[in-house]
Protein backbone atom coordinates (compact mmCIF):
# COMPACT_ATOMS: atom_id res chain seq x y z
CA UNK A 1 0.00 0.00 0.00
CA UNK A 2 0.92 3.69 -0.64
CA UNK A 3 0.04 6.85 0.60
CA UNK A 4 -3.45 5.29 1.04
CA UNK A 5 -4.21 7.83 4.27
CA UNK A 6 -2.85 10.99 1.90
CA UNK A 7 -4.83 13.78 3.46
CA UNK A 8 -5.78 11.98 6.69
CA UNK A 9 -5.59 13.54 10.31
CA UNK A 10 -4.96 10.76 13.06
CA UNK A 11 -4.66 11.07 16.76
CA UNK A 12 -3.14 8.21 18.92
CA UNK A 13 -3.52 8.01 22.42
CA UNK A 14 -0.38 7.02 24.10
CA UNK A 15 1.83 7.62 21.15
CA UNK A 16 5.23 8.30 22.70
CA UNK A 17 5.86 4.33 22.72
CA UNK A 18 5.14 0.72 21.98
CA UNK A 19 1.90 0.10 20.24
CA UNK A 20 0.88 3.62 20.03
CA UNK A 21 4.25 4.91 18.39
CA UNK A 22 4.97 1.95 15.99
CA UNK A 23 1.04 2.62 14.71
CA UNK A 24 2.05 6.60 14.17
CA UNK A 25 5.22 5.43 12.08
CA UNK A 26 2.97 3.17 10.30
CA UNK A 27 -0.06 6.05 9.47
CA UNK A 28 2.81 8.61 8.75
CA UNK A 29 4.26 6.24 5.97
CA UNK A 30 1.46 5.56 4.31
CA UNK A 31 0.36 9.79 3.87
CA UNK A 32 -1.02 10.73 6.96
CA UNK A 33 -0.48 13.46 9.94
CA UNK A 34 -0.57 12.08 12.73
CA UNK A 35 -1.59 14.11 16.43
CA UNK A 36 0.78 12.25 18.72
CA UNK A 37 -1.11 11.99 22.37
CA UNK A 38 0.40 11.39 25.11
CA UNK A 39 1.79 13.10 28.93
CA UNK A 40 5.28 13.07 28.51
CA UNK A 41 6.14 16.17 26.48
CA UNK A 42 9.93 15.62 25.93
CA UNK A 43 9.23 12.31 23.59
CA UNK A 44 6.74 14.09 21.69
CA UNK A 45 8.84 16.91 21.02
CA UNK A 46 11.78 14.77 19.78
CA UNK A 47 9.18 11.99 17.88
CA UNK A 48 7.91 15.44 16.44
CA UNK A 49 11.34 16.73 15.35
CA UNK A 50 12.58 13.75 13.35
CA UNK A 51 8.98 13.66 11.81
CA UNK A 52 9.05 16.09 8.29
CA UNK A 53 6.43 17.67 9.95
CA UNK A 54 4.47 14.90 9.78
CA UNK A 55 3.67 15.08 13.13
CA UNK A 56 1.78 16.99 15.82
CA UNK A 57 3.02 16.49 19.51
CA UNK A 58 -0.23 16.58 21.74
CA UNK A 59 0.59 16.55 25.79
CA UNK A 60 -2.32 15.55 27.20
CA UNK A 61 -2.39 13.22 30.64
CA UNK A 62 -5.52 11.63 30.78
CA UNK A 63 -6.21 10.86 33.68
CA UNK A 64 -5.99 14.42 34.31
CA UNK A 65 -9.96 15.69 33.87
CA UNK A 66 -9.38 19.00 32.86
CA UNK A 67 -6.43 17.72 30.50
CA UNK A 68 -8.49 15.11 28.96
CA UNK A 69 -11.29 16.83 28.09
CA UNK A 70 -9.30 19.69 26.82
CA UNK A 71 -7.62 17.22 24.39
CA UNK A 72 -10.03 17.15 20.88
CA UNK A 73 -10.83 20.48 21.42
CA UNK A 74 -6.89 21.40 21.41
CA UNK A 75 -6.28 18.65 18.46
CA UNK A 76 -8.87 20.44 16.27
CA UNK A 77 -7.49 23.92 16.96
CA UNK A 78 -4.24 22.56 15.60
CA UNK A 79 -5.80 20.47 12.46
CA UNK A 80 -9.05 21.79 11.97
CA UNK A 81 -10.34 17.91 11.83
CA UNK A 82 -9.93 14.29 12.70
CA UNK A 83 -10.08 11.92 10.71
CA UNK A 84 -8.86 9.12 12.83
CA UNK A 85 -9.05 8.59 16.52
CA UNK A 86 -7.26 5.75 17.61
CA UNK A 87 -7.66 5.46 21.39
CA UNK A 88 -4.40 3.11 22.28
CA UNK A 89 -3.23 4.31 25.26
CA UNK A 90 -3.71 1.66 28.73
CA UNK A 91 -2.48 0.32 31.72
CA UNK A 92 -2.35 -3.05 33.30
CA UNK A 93 -2.64 -4.87 36.55
CA UNK A 94 -2.46 -8.12 37.08
CA UNK A 95 -1.88 -11.27 39.76
CA UNK A 96 -4.85 -11.86 42.66
CA UNK A 97 -7.18 -9.42 42.99
CA UNK A 98 -6.95 -9.33 46.38
CA UNK A 99 -3.39 -7.97 46.34
CA UNK A 100 -4.38 -4.87 44.23
CA UNK A 101 -5.23 -1.61 46.21
CA UNK A 102 -7.96 0.44 45.09
CA UNK A 103 -5.84 3.15 44.20
CA UNK A 104 -4.14 0.85 41.20
CA UNK A 105 -7.86 -0.39 40.26
CA UNK A 106 -9.17 3.08 39.75
CA UNK A 107 -6.22 4.24 37.73
CA UNK A 108 -6.62 1.04 35.26
CA UNK A 109 -10.56 1.57 34.70
CA UNK A 110 -9.80 5.41 34.76
CA UNK A 111 -6.97 5.29 32.09
CA UNK A 112 -8.77 1.90 30.11
CA UNK A 113 -12.21 2.44 30.04
CA UNK A 114 -12.87 5.90 31.58
CA UNK A 115 -10.86 8.32 29.11
CA UNK A 116 -11.32 6.39 25.82
CA UNK A 117 -14.85 6.87 26.29
CA UNK A 118 -14.57 10.36 26.95
CA UNK A 119 -12.41 10.87 24.33
CA UNK A 120 -14.76 8.84 21.60
CA UNK A 121 -17.47 10.88 22.96
CA UNK A 122 -15.53 14.57 22.68
CA UNK A 123 -15.18 13.56 18.96
CA UNK A 124 -18.44 12.05 17.85
CA UNK A 125 -19.87 15.67 17.62
CA UNK A 126 -17.24 16.90 14.73
CA UNK A 127 -17.39 13.22 12.86
CA UNK A 128 -20.84 13.13 13.00
CA UNK A 129 -20.76 16.84 11.32
CA UNK A 130 -18.71 15.82 8.46
CA UNK A 131 -20.16 12.65 8.38
CA UNK A 132 -17.48 10.57 8.40
CA UNK A 133 -14.46 9.10 10.68
CA UNK A 134 -12.53 6.27 12.04
CA UNK A 135 -12.51 5.31 15.70
CA UNK A 136 -10.20 2.05 16.74
CA UNK A 137 -9.76 0.89 20.55
CA UNK A 138 -6.88 -0.81 21.49
CA UNK A 139 -8.72 -3.87 23.53
CA UNK A 140 -6.67 -7.24 23.71
CA UNK A 141 -7.38 -10.90 23.83
CA UNK A 142 -8.36 -10.34 27.24
CA UNK A 143 -11.33 -8.77 25.85
CA UNK A 144 -12.27 -11.71 24.53
CA UNK A 145 -11.51 -14.47 27.37
CA UNK A 146 -11.54 -14.17 31.40
CA UNK A 147 -7.64 -14.31 31.77
CA UNK A 148 -6.77 -15.45 35.51
CA UNK A 149 -3.99 -13.22 35.86
CA UNK A 150 -5.65 -10.39 35.06
CA UNK A 151 -8.98 -9.91 36.47
CA UNK A 152 -9.36 -5.94 36.40
CA UNK A 153 -6.98 -6.09 33.20
CA UNK A 154 -9.81 -8.36 31.97
CA UNK A 155 -12.55 -6.86 33.18
CA UNK A 156 -11.22 -3.43 31.43
CA UNK A 157 -10.95 -4.87 28.21
CA UNK A 158 -14.11 -6.41 28.09
CA UNK A 159 -15.86 -3.03 28.77
CA UNK A 160 -14.33 -1.96 25.58
CA UNK A 161 -15.77 -4.76 23.61
CA UNK A 162 -18.84 -3.67 24.31
CA UNK A 163 -18.75 -0.10 23.80
CA UNK A 164 -17.10 -0.69 20.69
CA UNK A 165 -20.12 -2.98 19.70
CA UNK A 166 -22.96 -0.56 21.25
CA UNK A 167 -21.08 2.61 19.62
CA UNK A 168 -20.85 1.22 16.04
CA UNK A 169 -24.58 0.24 16.00
CA UNK A 170 -25.17 3.66 17.36
CA UNK A 171 -23.05 5.85 14.73
CA UNK A 172 -22.11 3.34 11.89
CA UNK A 173 -25.67 5.42 10.00
CA UNK A 174 -23.59 8.68 10.05
CA UNK A 175 -20.53 7.22 8.19
CA UNK A 176 -18.50 6.53 11.33
CA UNK A 177 -16.68 3.41 11.11
CA UNK A 178 -15.93 1.94 14.88
CA UNK A 179 -13.68 -1.15 15.35
CA UNK A 180 -10.92 -2.02 17.90
CA UNK A 181 -7.82 -4.73 17.71
CA UNK A 182 -7.43 -7.07 20.06
CA UNK A 183 -3.66 -8.26 20.30
CA UNK A 184 -2.27 -10.95 22.46
CA UNK A 185 1.11 -10.31 24.69
CA UNK A 186 2.97 -7.35 23.13
CA UNK A 187 6.87 -6.53 23.73
CA UNK A 188 6.08 -3.14 25.15
CA UNK A 189 6.10 -1.36 28.63
CA UNK A 190 2.97 -2.98 29.88
CA UNK A 191 4.67 -6.47 30.00
CA UNK A 192 7.33 -5.24 32.44
CA UNK A 193 4.40 -5.49 34.83
CA UNK A 194 3.41 -9.10 34.15
CA UNK A 195 4.41 -11.75 37.10
CA UNK A 196 8.57 -12.54 36.23
CA UNK A 197 7.89 -16.53 35.76
CA UNK A 198 5.16 -15.92 33.59
CA UNK A 199 6.79 -12.99 31.27
CA UNK A 200 10.14 -15.47 31.36
CA UNK A 201 7.71 -18.09 30.11
CA UNK A 202 6.19 -16.73 27.27
CA UNK A 203 10.03 -15.22 25.96
CA UNK A 204 10.82 -18.17 25.84
CA UNK A 205 8.29 -19.67 24.14
CA UNK A 206 7.97 -17.16 21.31
CA UNK A 207 4.81 -16.29 22.14
CA UNK A 208 4.65 -12.61 21.99
CA UNK A 209 4.64 -10.04 19.10
CA UNK A 210 6.18 -6.86 18.07
CA UNK A 211 4.21 -3.46 18.56
CA UNK A 212 4.23 -2.80 14.50
CA UNK A 213 2.66 -6.01 14.11
CA UNK A 214 -0.72 -4.85 15.66
CA UNK A 215 -0.10 -1.36 14.46
CA UNK A 216 -0.20 -3.43 10.89
CA UNK A 217 -3.73 -4.73 11.83
CA UNK A 218 -4.79 -0.94 12.52
CA UNK A 219 -3.51 -0.04 9.01
CA UNK A 220 -5.82 -3.26 7.62
CA UNK A 221 -8.48 -1.86 9.05
CA UNK A 222 -8.35 1.67 7.95
CA UNK A 223 -7.74 0.49 4.65
CA UNK A 224 -10.46 -1.21 3.83
CA UNK A 225 -13.35 0.42 1.50
CA UNK A 226 -16.00 2.70 3.39
CA UNK A 227 -18.82 0.56 2.74
CA UNK A 228 -16.83 -2.25 4.82
CA UNK A 229 -16.27 -2.40 8.98
CA UNK A 230 -13.91 -4.81 10.57
CA UNK A 231 -14.66 -4.62 14.20
CA UNK A 232 -12.43 -6.71 15.26
CA UNK A 233 -9.31 -7.97 14.66
CA UNK A 234 -7.30 -10.33 17.11
CA UNK A 235 -3.52 -11.04 16.71
CA UNK A 236 -1.93 -13.09 18.56
CA UNK A 237 1.78 -14.63 18.74
CA UNK A 238 1.48 -17.93 16.80
CA UNK A 239 2.92 -20.16 19.75
CA UNK A 240 0.72 -18.74 22.50
CA UNK A 241 -1.12 -20.94 24.31
CA UNK A 242 -4.62 -19.12 24.60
Amino acid sequence: MTNILDGKVAAITGAASGIGLATAKVLMAEGATVVMVDRNKASLDELAADSDGKAIAQVTDLLDAESCAAMIPEILAKTGKIDILYCNAGTYIGGDLVDTTAEAIDRMLNLNVNAVMKNVHAVLPHMIERGTGDIIVTSSLAGRAAIRHEPVYSASKWAMTCFTQTTRRQVNKHGIRVAQVSPGPVLSALLADWEPDRLQAVKEAGAVIEPREVAEAVLFILSRPRNVTVHDVVVLPTNIDG
